[in-house]
């Protein structure tokens, strides 16, 4: 089920638009173990459009299969981009469905880091949320009480685009089950996900972060009143 063509025409692609000299230093500020090309976002975008744009995987399971095949063989980082790229390009909209958030729940753990994760959970499993709350809420909020850091910070940060559509319950419900944790990146979640919704309404973020009163870390705090005072 992997096409295998699209994979070796990824890498080729990537490698072709390598630039080791900016590699090191693209590698040191993600602080990742998997090294890189050198392949900046606006490269990597160019360079693998026409190589998307050549073939179009026709059945869901294979569209799965070769994103999970670029990701898990991943060499280079932006292997693994690349693999997150794939999984949102428009001609996959339609694959976009409530058993997706299983591919997208395993680059979410296995990715364990910032700029994998905040990706998928607003562009990816965000939209999942909005087109099927039946189906996709109950696993978000069953996120938001696991013991992995990055399911967790997807719990919150997956509204992040939702503006006026927010469900503010399940918002809530998923800072609530986190307001104890230290971890950096999970207060800067909740103080990201509500700095984001008070652009829709500052008084209601207002009223939640006095309510929440010492619970919410001076960080989310800040955070959350950053734009509005």
């Amino acid at each position: 089920m992997v096409d295998g063509w699209l994979v070796a025409e990824v890498r080729a692609a990537l490698a072709g638009a390598a630039d080791p000299a900016r590699a090191p230093g693209m590698q040191a500020y993600m602080k990742s173990d998997m090294p890189y090309r050198g392949v900046p976002k606006p490269v990597r975008t160019r360079v693998l459009r026409p190589v998307f744009a050549a073939r179009t995987l026709t059945d869901p399971l294979g569209w799965t299969a070769t994103a999970l095949a670029l990701w898990r063989e991943a060499a280079y980082r932006e292997e693994r981009y690349a693999a997150i790229d794939l999984t949102g390009h428009r001609a996959y909209r339609a694959y976009q469905q409530a058993g997706t958030l299983e591919m997208y729940e395993e680059m979410v753990v296995t990715g364990a880091w910032w700029d994998y994760v905040d990706e998928i959970a607003s562009h990816r499993v965000g939209p999942l949320l909005a087109a099927d709350p039946a189906a996709i809420r109950p696993v978000v909020l069953r996120w938001s009480r696991d013991g992995d850091l990055w399911r967790r910070r997807t719990s919150i940060i997956c509204q992040l685009s939702f503006k006026a559509a927010t469900d503010l319950d399940l918002l809530y419900a998923c800072i609530d089950a986190n307001l104890d944790d230290r971890d950096f990146f999970i207060r800067k979640a909740i103080g990201w996900a509500l700095r984001q919704y008070a652009w829709t309404d500052p008084a209601e973020v207002r009223r939640f972060v006095t309510a929440r009163g010492d619970a919410l870390s001076p960080l989310s705090r800040r955070e959350a009143l950053k734009n509005i005072g």
